[in-house]
């Protein structure tokens, strides 16, 4: 990371030291051996970070720190001090400098020092970059997004949008499968229309069947009058399925038929009646390994799974963890009457760091939980949760030369698996591509390990 330094210290020989080390290391460099004369050149000048030496003849370094951070708020400043003057140090900090280092100190502790303080800044820059962005922002329907992943998302449904055509959105869970259902209802011609929703995981077997196709008066025990059922009240509108790879066994064909011939038979009625719906269906499960376990209908995937849509995980959508967390923070700031503008850099760092295995939905949570807690004007890392605060991204390493440190090789293929599953956005049928497995291979060793939906429960392998 390069970025232009400007080096403040009223000692000239301390001045081309720390000048020809930097730049030795990558940085633009600048110098000047006087607080007053390093402040005037700000004014005409850009720079990434200053250093500032704290005791200098005439106006110090904390008094430079101070009217640095009234008139350049974002220009991050690292003091120099000597070692033990602990109580300089704060007050350094109290004025606003970003760090401190003490005397004596090696360039290249220096240098990370300076590397830290130039992604603080970036970070300050693109936290305000994106709180312009959510007023600016459009999205597609109530959908944020400023990723190319999920322009290419927002194109298919343009292109689908006003079409009767049946669509399967598949996706980790949070991911957002619903709104974007609702989203295409919307922008289709069927927007006057009912958007009937169902999760097929909430309704007991049982009554899945008189659930979707209504029943007639006497059907079963406590039927007392006639009820239509979902496929009735989207007519002229969208049914929307969701977690369809829960739907069971017996009742896929009859939801093909209904697909297919456009009619459905109430439970104990003697007649069909005609429907017009249009159907999306989502699911998070591995519909093909369904399939080959004779859980899911072939014939009813083929019906439902006209157009493919793939809702990217939030770990794939770069600095829309951002873009959303600003979204939602200034949602929530305002439904509580909390005076939170924004997010501190350290916290925007942690949420970009973390893969978040819920995706928007734990994005949304974590958020809200954050409003909640916030002691200033801003969220901190502190007001994170415990999880995110110490996430871990997971790599397989064997660089120990000490045996006690080394693992067995059943812990090596978990690590591996569910390294492998983070690339790939938790897609299965890639996953079990790469690792050399069919996916039954992969689901019986997710099972194994504990890993349900391709996740441990320990968030740090």
């Amino acid at each position: 990371m390069t970025g232009r330094v400007l080096i403040v210290d009223d000692e000239r020989g301390v001045c081309e030291l720390l000048d020809a080390g930097l730049k030795k290391r990558g940085f633009r460099t600048a110098w000047r051996t006087s607080a007053a004369e390093a402040f005037e050149l700000l004014g005409v000048e850009d720079f990434d970070v200053v250093i500032t030496d704290m005791t200098m003849r005439g106006m110090s370094g904390l008094d430079l720190c101070e009217r640095i951070v009234e008139n350049r708020p974002d220009l991050p400043v690292i003091v120099i001090t000597a070692f033990g003057s602990l109580d300089t140090a704060t007050s350094a900090i109290r004025a606003g400098a970003y760090d401190f280092v003490t005397k004596p100190f090696e360039l290249e502790a220096l240098r990370l020092t300076v590397e830290r303080a130039l992604r603080h800044r970036a970070l300050r820059e693109e936290v305000r970059r994106l709180r312009r962005a959510v007023a600016d922002a459009h999205g597609y329907e109530q959908i944020l997004s400023g990723s190319p992943v999920m322009r290419s998302v927002f194109d298919l449904l343009d292109r689908i949008a006003d079409s009767d055509t049946s669509i399967l959105i598949t996706g980790e869970s949070g991911t957002g499968k619903e709104l974007v259902a609702r989203a295409v209802h919307q922008r289709s011609r069927r927007s006057e229309g009912a958007f009937v929703a169902v999760n097929c995981a909430a309704v007991p077997d049982a009554l899945l069947e008189s659930e979707l196709f209504g029943h007639a008066r006497g059907a079963f025990t406590d039927a007392k009058g006639a009820r239509s059922g979902l496929f009735a009240r989207a007519h002229g509108g969208t049914l929307f399925l969701d977690e369809i790879g829960e739907l069971p066994i017996g009742l896929q064909p009859k939801l093909l038929r209904a697909l297919q011939e456009r009619v459905v038979r109430p439970v104990g009625a003697d007649e069909e009646l005609p429907v017009d719906v249009r159907l999306i269906a989502a699911t998070n499960r591995d519909l093909e390994t369904a399939i080959e376990e004779r859980r899911f209908r072939e014939d009813l995937y083929y019906r439902i799974n006209v157009v493919h849509v793939d809702l990217p995980p939030l770990r794939s959508r770069g600095a829309d963890v951002l873009l959303l967390a600003q979204h939602f923070l200034e949602h929530f700031a305002t439904v509580k009457a909390r005076p939170i503008q924004g997010l501190s850099a350290p916290a925007a760092e942690k949420l970009m760091a973390y893969a978040w295995p819920g995706n928007v939905r734990e994005l949304q949570n974590c958020i809200e939980r954050a409003v909640a807690l916030a002691r200033y004007d801003h969220i901190t890392v502190d007001d994170l949760p415990e999880k995110i605060r110490t996430y871990r991204r997971s790599h397989v390493l064997v660089s120990s030369d000490d045996p006690t440190e080394l693992v067995p090789m059943e812990e090596v293929e978990r690590r591996y698996i569910l390294r492998v599953l983070e690339v790939v956005g938790g897609n299965k049928s890639q996953a079990a591509q790469i690792l050399g497995f069919d996916r039954a291979t992969l689901y019986r060793k997710l099972e194994r390990y504990g890993m349900r939906g391709g996740r441990s429960s320990d968030p740090k392998p």
